[in-house]
């Protein structure tokens, strides 16, 4: 092979790994018919015949009871059943399904389920990451990367008081009242102390420590935001927005902080985005860098999600900003409208759904 052809070779090879990492979002509903219909990639698929007694969504994979109590999951195209009558809870996050038979906690990552203790009284659940009380050996453990890792002995008798599970993450006091950190596999001993609050998103940690310095640690750094604690801050996906001591919006993102101006905003930070209202009662959006002005007030309601966020206008037009963009996706009366990732749902009258997906119909 030639230089040239390999270098052919590469390019596709790396655009499909990152077309395969950019998978489509999932999305299910039950129509008139009772049937169970998935999107995916595009296309529906029917799945079941009988509404379900419980489904959650999931970014690929959707786990549910069906009308008999078997616990059923969808993924890469198809419907595998666990168990039938067993499962008495479960959850999902983007890419993994947990679930409590009795008291033995299972987790269903890629097609592949491992038990993780046949006796669990309290689990977390993250998009890569499962945190857990096993109560055969008394100790907490966390699920990543396929493999499980000790975490904390239980040594007081009670458990953990304060922990926090995001995406890729967990943050927690431990019974020492040391401050930590669980990443990529790592137990990072944080502070030596417990801290006075914090918040948690992927690869991102924001807190305040014992001296009242608001810090954020990021991709196994740690920055000193603030020397005072701010009025109010929250914690989103590699993002951090916050009011300082003396009454300025900010936003750290990309190893750096940002001042948006001298105003003490409503906001909201869901995943990869900062929503809030500007000084002029204007809906605004941090994402990924850049600030974009969505309506020139700010919506009783929206839905963020991912790197989403719906509503319906004042006009009565059901709107989606996705990535960057706007799209006006109908202004017909719409039933019901569901955002889950960045998949947009809606039903209009009593047997017609639509999908909207980065702009496009479905």
């Amino acid at each position: 092979m030639n230089f040239a052809s390999f270098r052919f070779v590469a390019a596709i090879l790396f655009i499909l790994s990152f077309s395969a990492a950019q998978a489509q979002p999932l999305s299910v509903y039950t129509n008139m018919q009772n049937q169970v219909m998935v999107w995916d990639k595009g296309m529906l698929r029917k799945i079941d015949y009988l509404p379900p007694v419980e489904i959650k969504t999931g970014r690929t994979v959707i786990p549910y009871l069906d009308n008999s109590r078997s616990f059923k999951v969808y993924y890469g195209g198809g419907v595998r059943t666990l168990n039938s009558g067993f499962t008495n809870e479960f959850k999902v996050s983007d890419n993994l399904a947990i679930f409590l038979n009795a008291r033995t906690l299972h987790v269903f990552d890629k097609g592949d389920i491992k038990q993780l203790t046949t006796y669990c009284t309290q689990y977390f659940i993250g998009d890569s990451i499962v945190l857990f009380f096993d109560g055969i050996r008394s100790e907490y453990k966390a699920y990543y990367g396929g493999e499980i890792y000790a975490i904390e002995n239980f040594l007081a008798g009670n458990p953990l008081e304060v922990v926090k599970v995001a995406d890729n993450l967990a943050a927690y006091d431990n019974y020492a009242n040391q401050f930590k950190i669980f990443y990529q596999g790592n137990i990072i001993s944080q502070e030596d102390y417990a801290v006075n609050s914090f918040e948690v998103g992927r690869n991102t940690v924001g807190y305040v420590d014992i001296n009242r310095q608001f810090k954020i640690f990021h991709n196994n750094e740690t920055y000193v935001a603030e020397d005072f604690p701010p009025i109010e801050y929250k914690v989103g996906d590699n993002v951090a927005a916050y009011v300082s001591n003396d009454g300025y919006f900010k936003v750290f993102y990309g190893d750096s902080v940002r001042s948006i101006g001298f105003f003490t905003p409503e906001f909201r930070v869901t995943d990869n985005m900062v929503a809030f209202r500007d000084p002029s009662g204007y809906l605004k959006v941090f994402y990924k860098g850049a600030i974009y002005t969505l309506e020139p007030y700010y919506p009783e309601k929206f839905v963020m999600q991912y790197n989403s966020i719906a509503y319906v206008n004042r006009a009565g037009m059901l709107r989606l900003f996705t990535e960057g963009e706007t799209y006006d996706v109908t202004n017909a009366e719409t039933e019901a409208w569901e955002l889950t990732y960045d998949v947009l749902k809606y039903q209009i009258g009593r047997n017609m759904f639509r999908i909207n997906y980065k702009g496009v119909e479905y």
